[in-house]
Formats: structure tokens, C-alpha cells, sequence
């Protein structure tokens, strides 16, 4: 029934000029502004990504969005100079390292939050991703 609809993911954050700044500016990333006051980012062939405005915001407690990237100590590199500041964790199932890195299994991982607390990572892998 859905699998030819053009599915699109989308989140909210507590001010959109903020977030225009911070997925702009800071990650670099094309973004257009709709008649409804939404940010639709163009990120790579992808569909869009919408971004909407919510009074009530509360940040998600997972990720939201993920970047695979071909370098994640490169494109870390890169935000921290831009003053992106990278999560740590050190529990019994997830371990990053100095940099914020997770290196397990194949893939690298660093998680990174949005102005909104949004949760955001970038990622890499040796395995074939979809």
C-alpha cells in the first residue's frame, strides 16, 4: 500500500532561525524555506528532511538524523572547528572514545547535538548500508 509513496522524515525544534543557522551555517547543509514556515533540507539525493517549529519542543532521546560520512574523524575535525561539541558515553553497551567516537563492530559513530538538543550523528561502516 505505501511502498511507492515518497516518504520524508521530519523533526521539531524551539526556534527555526536558529536551527537555519545551525544546519546552514554550521553543518553546511542546502536548505529551503516553505510557505509554512518549515525548513526542508536538501541533503544529498534524499527526500527532504523537514524541520518545523513547535512551541513545546522536547528533544528526542534517540537520533534523529544520521550523516554517513567517509571519514568520521575527518568530518569531526571539521564541526569542532565550526564549535560542534560531540557526546560522550561510557556505559556497559556504548563507549566513545576521547574524541566521542564509538569503534565497534565495523561501523564508527559519533553522536552530536542540534541548538534544540536534537540528537544527530555521523557515521561510518565497512558494511554495505541499504
Amino acid at each position: 500500500m505505501l511502498e511507492h509513496s515518497k516518504a520524508f522524515s521530519s523533526f521539531s525544534v524551539s526556534n527555526i532561525e536558529k536551527a537555519k543557522e545551525f544546519y546552514g551555517s554550521t553543518l553546511g547543509l542546502s536548505i529551503k524555506d516553505n510557505e509554512m514556515g518549515i525548513l526542508e533540507l536538501q541533503i544529498g539525493g534524499s527526500a527532504p528532511v523537514m524541520i518545523y517549529p513547535k512551541e513545546n519542543h522536547q528533544a528526542a532521546t534517540f537520533t534523529v538524523l544520521n550523516f554517513p560520512v567517509q571519514s568520521v574523524e575527518f568530518t569531526i575535525d571539521a564541526l569542532i572547528v565550526k564549535g560542534v561539541q560531540f557526546e560522550h558515553y561510557d556505559s556497559e553497551y556504548l563507549k566513545t572514545d576521547d574524541k566521542g567516537i564509538f569503534r565497534g563492530d565495523g561501523h564508527m559513530i559519533a553522536w552530536f547535538k542540534d541548538p534544540d538538543g536534537n540528537i544527530l550523528s555521523v557515521l561510518e561502516t565497512n558494511k554495505q548500508m541499504g
